[in-house]
């Protein structure tokens, strides 16, 4: 088991590389003077201003100095001050937030986490239980029902589901408005009193003893969840129940029937632990997505996480921010097949061996 998480772990280096060698080669799709915009707040209209700056940045240099220069910056040997540098946490400034990339997504992960927090729970568990439901009653009034529900799920795009949740909840009943926080709450979470743990809404009020504000940001992420629990679920029903239904047809499940064991047991105990290793997969992949920003779902609700963030930079072409976006989800989505091999190797015994 250790032997197989540090196999995993000496290659997460490997493909770091390999992002930031993809990133760059898509700046280089722009032209020097473009580039230049990476590492400046007001871009000069002086020409020679601009050359002064591809001088500095090394834009001007081959492919492989300007690579370490993206990768380190450059320090400035009067002042003392480095500029540039995505490992040290420079990934340009973003025109449309009029902010460093890198502090936009400072600002709007911690919304996001906290969406995937809230989120990651009815996604997966409730799938996995719904697709189970439904193999055990295979053809049955369940299973139906089941199919019916995945079909309506996997055929209808996210907005829709948003857009119609938007028009009963909040326009008709007027019960879970869209957005982060009630103004009222945001004044309180953005005062002295107010302190910050985590960085995370809801934590951050259940730890100050401030239930109304926990609550208020609940309802808020309500219709957000709800619309991407649905589409997720859909897609985990379809997963587990295939798995369910070729474990169920499996000798060692007939051969504990046999032997008397409660149908209970027989599923849950024998079945169902050696059908999730598919399921596995998608729960990576689904958490990718939630930590990456939900674009459609965050720009529907008007929720202020990475997706809508990412969205609104795509709109104006801010190249510069939907890079540094990439960068920063190429990464999640290697700490996440990280984890998502570990889970392999704990569910399945016959991966450690491999």
């Amino acid at each position: 088991m250790v032997t197989f998480i540090i196999r995993r772990l000496l290659l997460v280096p490997v493909l770091l590389f390999g992002v930031t060698v993809l990133i760059f080669a898509m700046l280089q799709l722009l032209s020097p003077i473009e580039r230049s915009a990476l590492y400046v707040k007001d871009f000069p209209k002086n020409e020679k201003a601009v050359e002064g700056i591809i001088r500095q940045y090394g834009l001007d240099r081959p492919l492989y100095e300007q690579y370490w220069r993206w990768l380190v910056g450059t320090v400035d040997t009067v002042n003392n001050v480095r500029h540039g540098g995505i490992l040290f946490g420079d990934l340009g400034y973003s025109r449309t937030s009029s902010t460093p990339v890198a502090d936009l997504i400072a600002s709007r992960f911690p919304n996001t986490l906290d969406l995937t927090l809230w989120a990651i729970g009815p996604v997966i568990f409730v799938g996995i239980w719904l697709g189970v439901q439904a193999a055990v009653h295979q053809n049955g009034l369940i299973d139906q029902a089941a199919r019916i529900f995945s079909i309506i799920g996997t055929s209808f795009p996210t907005f829709v589901f948003g857009l119609l949740f938007i028009l009963i909840f909040y326009a008709t009943l007027e019960w879970l408005p869209p957005g982060r926080l009630a103004d009222e709450y945001m004044q309180v979470v953005n005062s002295d009193e107010f302190r910050r743990y985590t960085t995370l809404i809801t934590i951050d009020a259940l730890l100050n003893g401030r239930f109304d504000v926990f609550w208020d940001a609940l309802k808020h992420m309500f219709l957000p969840i709800l619309t991407l629990s649905y589409i997720s679920w859909a897609t985990f029903l379809r997963v587990t129940r295939s798995s369910m239904l070729e474990t169920l047809r499996m000798e060692y499940v007939t051969t504990a029937r046999a032997k008397g064991l409660s149908e209970h047991d027989v599923i849950y105990k024998h079945a169902q632990p050696n059908a999730m290793i598919p399921v596995v997969t998608l729960a990576g992949f689904s958490v990718v997505g939630l930590l990456g920003g939900v674009v459609i779902t965050e720009t529907v609700f008007n929720y202020p996480g990475i997706g809508s963030a990412a969205a609104r930079a795509a709109t104006q072409l801010d190249v510069v921010t939907m890079l540094g976006f990439a960068l920063f989800n190429g990464f999640i989505l290697i700490v996440s097949n990280l984890a998502v091999d570990i889970l392999y190797a704990v569910v399945d015994p016959r991966v450690r061996l491999s």
